[in-house]
């Protein structure tokens, strides 16, 4: 059983100020069991950690995550800022030039990070066979295309049977092969890789994650969290302490299913009175593509695209949908359906009605005006990631041209009544909730300098459909909105007050941190020494 643990001399966040001063509180066997004015004496646990003024606010969650991608990406090359397909390709060069010699360069190069849908050249096999002698993989920012070098195109994607177009892509499952294909590490480095970026993570505040890797590993992701928190006990070496849900794919549900898998299904054990840290997630099914490779179906055509694919495309027709989400509603397993083009939205929120019981939208990221509505009216969780809308808008005003104002509805969705849970989508965005929380917020890069001088922030995009500090900060802690008695044990402390206006961004740019992380009345981060 977890021992009690006093909070000391803290302040509430999201409680009026006339309400409580400095208070203390109480967290014990996996629930917050007191607050009480710092005043009042009596017994003290034999942990106490004194916060010293610090504001307190439920942990965060990020509701939409690809760990072991996160993981692995956190090494690998960044082309992220490429304008074009050769500042890319000179980024390989670079990076070749730089392992050559190493151990590294027996290897596949692997980048991550570029966004083509604006760039003034074309990708080809050739830039890349130029920059590098060995085989190379760029792998988009969107996770939905991949861009392979001649070696690799023989190396890597025809042993999957996937051939690359003239250009050396390959878009969505052909893409998702290649990744998993080159996620195939050995169990040890990628658990450590994991439980690294998880530690990492609960420095910014996390308690807990949506793990929606796509894996081609037997019994598929909820296998690996079993297998992880099987091996450390109770979970807390393998996820470094934080939460994890584990999410399961179309390819791996029978396995699940068969495992005696049903709802959140512990995966690891618990101490009495607690909930454990690993249960199975939600069944996640891609209905589209994404902005960027023009593939999120939409109900209007791209500009300057006619016939097949001009509208993106839709990856499971409507009959095959139902009987999925019906499957998996067998097991308890709660339907998280990708779906960022409106036409996918409205087919996505068509099935989910059909089988009832709310469920979970992903992205969302253009939502037609009359399906705005639906989410409340249907119980259907948005599950949304602002910061996309940073990388997204410009490209967004072109692929998308005349219909950015229902892009990332934040507000509009809000103000109906549905429900918002936020999260990266790491590692298409950094895992870090305080990056969604402005984005959400403000509608402009957080990362900007404030000043407004060289690289300065740009005019928010949409500020219509922006949501305020509160509502974003409830929307990443599951509807929590203060610290309160018999809340779950998962509490953040930071060094001032989340509802101020720009901390979110000052959390982003280091200006501001996160002094403490509890997850289940143990501490994962400790900064207030």
């Amino acid at each position: 059983m977890t021992a009690a643990l006093l909070l000391r001399r803290c302040r509430l966040a999201g409680v009026p100020a006339g309400r409580h001063g400095l208070v203390d509180v109480l967290l014990d066997r996996g629930r917050v069991a007191s607050v009480t004015p710092t005043t009042t004496t009596g017994a003290v646990p034999d942990r106490v950690v004194d916060l010293d003024g610090r504001w307190l606010l439920p942990g965060l969650w990020d509701e939409h995550v690809h760990l072991g991608q996160w993981a692995q990406v956190r090494r690998r090359l960044d082309v992220s800022g490429a304008t074009s397909a050769a500042e890319a390709a000179a980024a390989v060069a670079q990076r070749a030039a730089a392992e050559r010699g190493t151990a590294a360069a027996a290897g596949v190069l692997v980048g991550f990070g570029f966004r083509d849908g604006l760039w003034p050249d074309a990708p080809s096999p050739s830039l890349l066979d130029r920059a590098a002698a060995r085989p190379v993989v760029l792998v988009s920012g969107d996770l939905h295309c991949a861009w392979l070098s001649t070696a690799a195109a023989q190396q890597v994607a025809a042993p999957l049977g996937v051939v690359p177009d003239e250009r050396g892509l390959v878009r969505e499952e052909a893409a998702f092969a290649v990744q998993r294909a080159l996620g195939r590490v050995g169990e040890a480095e990628l658990d450590a890789a994991v439980a690294d970026a998880l530690a990492e993570t609960a420095t910014r505040g996390v308690v807990g994650v949506v793990d929606l890797e796509m894996t081609d590993s037997p019994g598929g992701t909820v296998a690996v969290w079993a297998r992880r928190a099987g091996s450390s006990g109770t979970g807390r070496a393998a996820s470094a302490g934080l939460r994890v849900e584990a999410g399961t794919y179309p390819q791996h549900l029978e396995e699940v299913l068969a495992r005696g898998v049903r709802g959140a299904g512990a995966l690891s054990d618990s101490a009495p009175g607690s909930a454990p840290l690993v249960v199975a997630g939600p069944l996640k099914v891609i209905t589209d593509g994404s902005l960027n490779t023009r593939t999120a179906c939409c109900l209007e055509p791209y500009p300057g695209r006619s016939g097949p694919g001009s509208y993106g495309e839709l990856t499971w027709e409507p009959d095959a949908l139902l009987d999925l989400l019906r499957r998996g509603r067998t097991g308890g397993l709660t339907p998280a359906v990708h779906a960022i083009g409106d036409a996918a939205v409205r087919s996505a929120l068509d099935a989910l009605e059909v089988v009832g019981g709310g469920g979970r939208v992903e992205h969302a990221q253009l939502v037609a005006d009359d399906d705005v509505a639906r989410f409340a009216a249907l119980g259907v969780v948005a599950s949304v990631q602002p910061a996309h809308l940073l990388d997204d808008r410009d490209v967004a005003e072109v692929h998308w041209r005349g219909r950015t104002g229902r892009a990332f509805p934040l507000r509009a969705l809000l103000d109906s009544g549905a429900r918002l849970a936020m999260g990266s989508d790491a590692p298409v965005a950094a895992l870090d909730p305080w990056l969604a929380v402005a984005a959400a917020v403000d509608r402009t890069d957080p990362r900007a300098l404030a000043d407004g001088g060289r690289g300065g922030p740009r005019p928010p995009w949409h500020p219509e459909q922006s949501i305020t500090t509160a509502e974003a900060l409830a929307a990443s802690a599951r509807g929590r909105s203060a610290v309160a008695v018999g809340d779950v044990a998962d509490v953040v402390a930071l060094e001032a007050d989340p509802l101020a206006d720009g901390v979110a961004a000052d959390v982003v740019r280091g200006a501001v941190r996160v002094a403490l992380t509890v997850v289940d009345g143990r501490v994962v981060h400790d900064a207030t020494r």
